[in-house]
């Protein structure tokens, strides 16, 4: 090695050195600032206290139902994202949900429950005359076995998700899971639209429940869409076209030396 191979080595060495000491001493400088600004945060939230009035420009009706869909969103989207066999049974438990939220909070329907739970007397009056006057009923002995009578009682009885999906068409899996996630969030969304009194925030909630469902089931599908489509490309697609032939050939191929060469025994298996 001659003198300046020497030289110009030892000068590449002091310029690495430089970089090296300059990057640390901006990577400290650069530190040090960081703390400063979160030593001032910290000091400023200190100073001010705790936030009372997290949702200031709120109304009530979207706090309540803020906290209703904390609830009800991750019931939803576990039991929709489980629909993976075809689109139509997530576009019906869609549908069936929504519709099932509508029909709960509609004043009509809770006006109509309210009227049905008062006692009718002229329906009490019309049933105590129509015992007396059929005395015939009374005689009547039923000979049918404890088993028949079960058997004839469920037949009678309606599938409670046949009347879950009555207003909606739609794939029957799909009703059937919404059927069962409607059962777990019922009471949550009844009884969270029952804590409201006033109409403007009571007429929000609403609104906003029913928006924001459907905003999260496009989400949903959007998520589902992506890790559900496989990516492909033409190679792919000219293999898997041509993988019959190649089956096909492959068989031939099999059939080459499956018969004995020369005379070489045949062994007995």
């Amino acid at each position: 090695m001659n003198q300046e191979e020497k030289i110009l080595r030892e000068n590449i060495r002091q310029i690495i050195r430089l970089v090296k000491q300059k990057k640390n001493t901006e990577e400290d400088t650069l530190r040090q600032i960081v703390r400063e600004f979160i030593d001032i945060e910290m000091q400023t939230l200190t100073e001010a206290g705790p936030d009372v009035d997290p949702t200031p420009n709120k109304s009530t009706g979207i706090n309540v139902l803020e906290e209703l869909l904390k609830k009800i969103i991750p019931i939803i989207e576990t039991d929709y994202k489980s629909l993976t066999t075809n689109t139509s049974q997530r576009e019906s438990y869609r549908s069936h949900i929504i519709n099932a939220v509508v029909n709960s909070l509609t004043p009509a329907k809770i006006n109509t429950a309210a009227g049905e739970d008062q006692p009718d007397d002229d329906i009490e009056e019309e049933i105590s005359i129509n015992v007396t006057d059929n005395p015939v009923d009374d005689k009547f002995i039923d000979i049918r076995t404890d088993a028949e009578k079960s058997a004839d009682d469920e037949e009678k009885e309606e599938d409670p998700r046949d009347a879950f999906g009555a207003d909606v068409e739609g794939d029957e899996t799909g009703r059937n899971v919404a059927y069962q996630s409607f059962k777990k969030i019922e009471t949550s969304i009844i009884d969270s639209y029952e804590l409201l009194g006033d109409p403007e925030d009571q007429e929000l909630f609403y609104d906003y429940l029913i928006a924001n469902l459907k905003l999260y089931f496009d989400k949903f599908e959007e998520e589902l869409a992506g890790s559900l489509d496989e990516p492909t490309n033409q190679a792919y697609d000219d293999a898997a076209a041509n993988q019959p032939a190649a089956d096909a050939g492959g068989d031939d191929l099999a059939g080459v030396g499956s018969e004995p060469l020369g005379d070489e025994p045949e062994l007995e298996l």
